[in-house]
């Protein structure tokens, strides 16, 4: 039995090859491919279904909002320069996550200066000596902020969620993607090499 015409052009029209590509219906490992073939609306389909994730785990690792923001476009910016390295060894949001984690953990190195808050003891003597303590006091401070950005980066993450951020070691490792033996022993040498480093810099 021969198919009708009106049958013919309805099929004709479904299938319809002319018609626009939807990117919101694209799977991200598609939109992945086409993206490092070049395709900008591909590129930009991703970032904007992963923006909301992205600024969530912002605000969750950051307490700052204007922290959280900075450190959220940031992220979307390295997708935009590194996709081309993603292998696909993993999820693309996995990888995406990884890529936030370590663009909060750098807004938090530049800004560990300014949140390390003094000690009660630090206070104390910094009202003691006037002005001179509170100049030794945020001098104290820069030298923790610059031992912390000379740890490895793994280690400068844990130390400063655990210790800035008061993570417990489950929630590093939910956050980070690293067992938590691993979280604690990163933690450890972190402290470690702090104490060393700090040592060293007011030493000399």
């Amino acid at each position: 039995m021969q198919p009708s015409l009106r049958s013919s052009r309805q099929t004709a029209g479904e299938i319809r090859p002319d018609a626009p590509l939807a990117y919101e219906r694209l799977s991200d490992p598609i939109l992945v491919r086409r993206a490092k073939d070049g395709d900008r609306r591909a590129l930009a389909e991703l970032c904007e279904r992963h923006v909301p994730k992205v600024e969530r785990l912002a605000r969750h690792l950051l307490p700052d909002p204007e922290d959280a923001r900075d450190a959220a476009q940031d992220a979307l910016a390295r997708l935009c320069v590194k996709l081309p390295l993603f292998r696909g060894e993993s999820a693309f949001s996995t990888w995406l996550h990884r890529l936030t984690v370590n663009a909060c953990r750098d807004v938090a190195q530049r800004q560990v200066a300014r949140r390390c808050v003094p000690l009660e003891e630090d206070r104390r003597v910094s009202r003691e000596r006037g002005p001179a303590g509170e100049v030794e006091a945020s001098e104290l401070r820069a030298e923790l902020g610059a031992c912390l950005a000379q740890l490895a980066p793994a280690q400068a993450q844990v130390i400063l969620l655990k210790d800035a951020f008061d993570y417990s070691f489950a929630e590093i490792a939910d956050a980070s993607g690293m067992p938590v033996g691993t979280a604690k022993c990163y933690a450890h040498r972190a402290r470690n090499g702090l104490r060393d480093r700090l040592t060293d810099r007011l030493s000399a």
